[in-house]
């Protein structure tokens, strides 16, 4: 709030203050970070690094 006071000039009204948001409906919540790693492309993008990674690692404590 500071910020957007020390921004605008004495007398000007913020753009931002003008723009109503819409209300929000009752019945879809917010969805929170861990909704992206619910995805099934994420997650077989995931499989398949750490399948590499697995691989790797034991590929470096077996190898001759």
């Amino acid at each position: 709030m500071i910020f957007r006071e020390m921004l605008q000039s004495p007398g000007e009204q913020s753009p931002v203050e003008g723009i109503e948001r819409p209300p929000v409906p009752p019945s879809e919540e917010p969805r929170g970070c861990l909704f992206a790693l619910s995805q099934p492309p994420l997650m077989l993008f995931l499989a398949v690094i750490f399948t590499l990674l697995l691989v790797t690692a034991v590929h470096d404590l077996y190898r001759w």
